[in-house]
């Protein structure tokens, strides 16, 4: 069993002795015999786990050390974090060998992956800001009296799925495939000297994440890209970041669409509700939808135009308040963004989705892999190169259930 996979049965097994627990303080009891036995076997496979964990680890560890790794006593994360992009991209420009911690951690990922890339992996931690924006061109950043530091940066969808806490799966190799409860035995109350009516035999399904790739290319000054500005390298990381950025959190929300993952939008067994009349007793009724089926709802997700129709609807008369009021509806924290797309119509619609998006997953199997095109023809008549950038990635939603989305506001 991978490291990821340890990890993840464990998780299980705290969410399990957590219910136990939750249903006994909501009964205000202490565990029965048989629920402290299944607790502390629960307790017993975390401990086997978590040595099951170091030992993956230690193995993991002594594999890099004797395939030469000049990564050493630094750790991964420190290592991923110190890569210098802007390097990376001058390197294939200059024709030159990398060095340093871009070289460190592209041999870790080739061998992690056991792929060769087609151009230099860079860590996704390298380019972790999420929501920065930049430009693709930028000559005016390098000028004398130039303050790149204050560039004036375009207009963006705010990106989200990241920021709402979903479940990020990293270094995979071949296609997941995790172990899912579908349906289980029942209990009934019989006669005496009655017999027990057979329940059903237990089900089980399984979540699957697949490798999809995800890319752009955007465009960028030569002279920018020779620039050593700390400032400069920012503004290059987080172009790169929202290339990928955006992609990947379209995918997580809606996807379905061809080469895509399957998003939460797009998953079968989610939950529906109807906001046509946006009232404070429909968003009701639609989290009680959640609470039916033993989820709670971690934060309302909209559209930027369903954000002012809540800002500006009251709850009911004889209620005072809006629907939206401090950035939370229904006591929730909302997020809104052009990301979540309208339900296309005649008039379009607005979706509003509850749910507890760590139930979503993002599995990650490649570094980006950046490729740098000085050659072609239209960038390179201007000077420009050509930076292309790619990733592979999937989704998948561990209980559908979890989410419930309205798609009817009238906008």
């Amino acid at each position: 069993m991978n490291i990821a996979a340890i990890r993840e049965a464990r998780t299980g097994k705290v969410q399990s002795m957590r219910q136990l627990l939750s249903a006994a303080e909501s009964e205000k009891r202490s565990l029965n015999p048989a629920e402290q036995s299944t607790f502390d076997t629960l307790k017993a496979d975390i401990t086997g786990l978590e040595a099951s964990e170091a030992r993956a680890t230690f193995l993991d560890e002594a594999e890099r050390r004797s395939m030469g790794s000049p990564v050493g006593d630094k750790s991964l994360n420190d290592l991923h974090r110190s890569v210098n992009v802007l390097d990376v991209i001058r390197c294939q420009m200059e024709g030159r060998s990398l060095s340093g911690a871009a070289l460190e951690s592209h041999q870790e990922s080739e061998r992690r992956t056991g792929r060769k890339a087609q151009g230099i992996f860079v860590p996704l931690a390298a380019i972790e800001s999420r929501a920065a924006n930049t430009t693709l061109t930028a000559p005016e950043l390098v000028a004398t009296n130039s303050r790149p530091g204050d560039y004036i940066e375009p207009f963006r969808n705010s990106l989200l799925a990241r920021r709402l806490g979903v479940r990020v799966l990293s270094g995979l190799t071949g296609n997941v495939s995790i172990p899912k409860h579908a349906t289980g035995n029942s209990a009934g109350w019989v006669a005496e000297n009655t017999a027990l009516t057979p329940s059903a035999a237990m089900t089980f399904d399984t979540v699957t994440l697949t490798p999809k790739h995800a890319g752009g290319v955007t465009e960028m000054s030569r002279q920018l890209i020779q620039q050593s500005s700390p400032d400069i390298e920012q503004l290059i990381r987080n172009d790169l970041s929202y290339l990928l950025a955006q992609a990947i959190d379209s995918a997580l929300i809606l996807g379905g669409g061809a080469n895509e993952p399957t998003g939460v939008l797009s998953t079968v067994g989610i939950q529906t509700a109807s906001l046509s009349t946006l009232s404070w007793a429909n968003i009701l009724a639609m989290l009680q939808k959640l609470d039916i089926s033993n989820t709670s709802a971690a934060n309302i997700v909209a559209s930027m135009k369903v954000k002012a129709k809540l800002q500006g609807t009251l709850k009911a008369t004889g209620i005072a308040g809006y629907l939206m009021e401090n950035g939370r509806v229904a006591d929730l924290p909302a997020y809104f963004s052009n990301q979540v797309p309208e339900v296309v119509g005649t008039p379009n619609k607005g979706r509003v989705i509850a749910g507890d998006w760590s139930q979503a997953m993002l599995g990650i199997w490649s570094e980006i892999d950046i490729l740098v095109n000085p050659f072609a023809e239209t960038a390179y008549n201007r000077g420009g190169v050509l930076v292309r950038a790619m990733s592979t990635v999937d989704v998948a939603v561990r209980h559908p259930e979890a989410f419930v989305v309205a798609d009817d506001v009238t906008l």
